[in-house]
């Protein structure tokens, strides 16, 4: 049993780790599904450059997209925003704010830069797309001292239907492919250094210790999984003591519930400050000496906005 609860804690441990590496494998699962199955380069001068660039580019800002919408943060700071325009930039702290949305489109980043460094790295999608310019540069770059026959069956080298000699078309191809390759290594090199750079400036200029930032991450996290455990068994009462009501037909029993500026102060963005040391807006809340203790009466949404659940 020790040596199991050890196994587990150290996997716990590493779940952000373990994420990532999880996310880079279905990343690359993806993208070999999509160059076998759904790519099929046009060949042809006027299609293979935008063709490829969807299929290099189009799955990255999917993802981009669905890290946002994920981005617990994101919403923490937007929900509401158009009705309190200050709850971005808490106390009026612009510099904050910026940290906290460079932080969420960071996290965000993370697929997107996975998929390009896979893609490039394959070199499928970005040869049919540089093979379809027809910009004079890019053309020089390829069929120098070539014939003029290299200019007219470059965009039908990836299908491996060009009129020219194999050898030719085997050099245009490794040419295309160690560009693709170069420019995948770049994005993983660029990405390694701005995250170990970025990393290094964040702790440089923490405002606390190693060791009490470790425990302000395990906090944070602790207190997320009880949160999660304590919402789900007070919106199981609380569906209970409705269900109830509803089929005994008589009046609901009281029903402590936390008032509305309350779910208000909790759900804010919180950043530490020196002269608040608190480790999150939900205990910042209950520390306070002055806060609202008057309970909700009727645990009901406000609809006075317009708002509706379906």
């Amino acid at each position: 049993m020790d040596n199991f609860n050890a196994v587990l804690r150290f996997f716990l441990d590493q779940k952000a780790t373990i994420g990532y590496s999880f996310m880079a494998l279905l990343t690359l699962g993806g993208e070999r599904i999509f160059s076998m199955v759904a790519f099929q380069c046009p060949c042809n001068h006027d299609q293979n450059f935008v063709y490829g660039l969807i299929f290099l580019l189009g799955p990255a800002a999917v993802l981009l997209v669905f890290g946002l919408f994920f981005s617990t943060k994101l919403w923490r700071v937007y929900t509401g925003c158009c009705l309190n325009p200050m709850k971005l930039c808490p106390r009026g702290n612009c510099f904050g704010c910026l940290r906290a949305f460079t932080s969420i489109f960071t996290g965000a980043c993370v697929a997107p830069i996975m998929w390009l460094s896979v893609a490039l790295l394959n070199g499928t999608f970005y040869e049919c797309a540089v093979s379809g310019l027809d910009d004079n540069l890019v053309v020089d770059l390829f069929c120098k001292n070539k014939t003029l026959k290299c200019r007219e069956e470059l965009a039908r080298v990836p299908c491996d239907r060009s009129k020219l000699s194999r050898d030719d078309r085997m050099e245009l191809l490794l040419m295309l492919r160690a560009q693709s390759q170069i420019l995948g290594w770049c994005i993983i090199i660029i990405s390694v250094f701005m995250g170990l750079l970025g990393t290094c400036c964040k702790n440089c200029r923490s405002k606390v210790s190693y060791l009490q930032l470790t425990f302000w991450k395990r906090y944070s996290e602790k207190e997320k999984d009880l949160f999660d455990t304590f919402a789900l068994d007070y919106a199981t009462k609380l569906a209970e003591r409705n269900l109830q009501s509803f089929f005994e037909n008589k009046n609901p029993a009281p029903f402590p519930f936390p008032n509305h500026k309350a779910w208000e102060e909790v759900s804010a963005y919180y950043s530490f400050s020196r002269s608040e040391q608190y480790y999150s807006t939900l205990q910042r809340y209950v520390e306070r000496a002055d806060r609202d203790f008057a309970p909700e009466k009727r645990p009901v949404i406000d609809f006075e906005h317009g708002i509706e659940m379906s």
